[in-house]
C-alpha cells in the first residue's frame, strides 16, 4: 500500500500527502472554514462540515496539499469499481481563488487514471453556483439532479478519463 500521494503536474510550489488518522482534526477545521461562506446561501452547515473525518481518513483517500508547512487545501476521494468518486474537495480561505482546487481536481484525474478508473464522479449542492461552474470549466456534465427533503438540490456530475490523459472539452 502506497503512504504518500501520487504527484500530480500542477502542485509543484507545494507539497501533497496522504492524510493519516492524526490529521483527522486538520482536516475538519480546514472544511469548516472553507465551508462557512455558504451557509447563508443553504440556510445550514453544508455537510462537509459535520462529516465524520475520523472515518474519512480511515474509509477513503485523503490528499493533503501543503503550501509553506501550512495545510492549504484538500481532497477526499472513495475509489469504486469502475470511477473515482470526489467525495469533498477543500481550500482554506486564505487559498482560495489561487488555482488549488483546479490543480487538486486534476491531481484526483490522476488519481483515477492510475487506479485504472475511466471515469470520476462528484456532487455538490445545487445553489453552490461557483463549484458548478468550476466543475463545468473542468470537463464535468450533470449526470442528474436529485432533490433531498432534508439537504436540498444534490448534482451529480462525472467526466470521462481517457487513459492518454487528455480531456474531453468543455461544453460550450
Amino acid at each position: 500500500m502506497q503512504d504518500h500521494a501520487p504527484r500530480s503536474p500542477g502542485l509543484a510550489c507545494g507539497v501533497i500527502r496522504r492524510a493519516g488518522p492524526a490529521d483527522a482534526a486538520a482536516i475538519r477545521a480546514l472544511t469548516r472554514a472553507a465551508y462557512a461562506k455558504w451557509v447563508p446561501v443553504i440556510g445550514r452547515e453544508p455537510r462537509p462540515m459535520t462529516a465524520d473525518y475520523d472515518a474519512a481518513v480511515r474509509d477513503h483517500l485523503v490528499d493533503l496539499l501543503e503550501l509553506g508547512g501550512t495545510l492549504a487545501a484538500l481532497v477526499e476521494m472513495a475509489p469504486a469499481a469502475d470511477h473515482l468518486l470526489i467525495v469533498n474537495l477543500a481550500v482554506a480561505p486564505a487559498f482560495q481563488g489561487q488555482g488549488h482546487g483546479r490543480a487538486l481536481m486534476a491531481h484526483a484525474e490522476e488519481v483515477a487514471r492510475s487506479r485504472g478508473l475511466g471515469e470520476a464522479r462528484l456532487y455538490t449542492h445545487g445553489r453552490f453556483a461557483a463549484n458548478l461552474r468550476l466543475y463545468g470549466r473542468l470537463g464535468y456534465r450533470v449526470d442528474r439532479e436529485e432533490e433531498h427533503p432534508q439537504f436540498g438540490m444534490a448534482v451529480h456530475m462525472s467526466k470521462p478519463l481517457p487513459k492518454d490523459g487528455a480531456s474531453r472539452p468543455p461544453a460550450a
